[in-house]
């Protein structure tokens, strides 16, 4: 996984197709806008039934625990 910090009105290009913009953010909340081909299914997590994949053999780890293992 990456991990990435964006400020409100940056954006995130993807495949050249995909743009992922940071629209607000507060205290526990972050708004984004995407722009992807409509043959692009884009899915709120939660509602996802699969289960995620393991890649190359390393645990999935979620965002804060990526953050916390970096040396300080």
């Amino acid at each position: 996984m990456l991990v990435l910090t964006r400020k409100p009105g940056e954006q995130l290009v993807i495949d050249n197709n995909i743009t992922i913009t940071i629209c607000k953010s507060g205290p526990n909340r972050v708004t984004v806008g995407i722009d992807a081909p409509k043959e692009v299914p884009i899915r709120r997590g939660e509602l996802v039934e699969t289960r995620p994949k393991q890649s190359a053999g390393f645990p999935l780890q979620s965002c804060d625990s990526r953050v916390a293992a970096k040396p300080a």
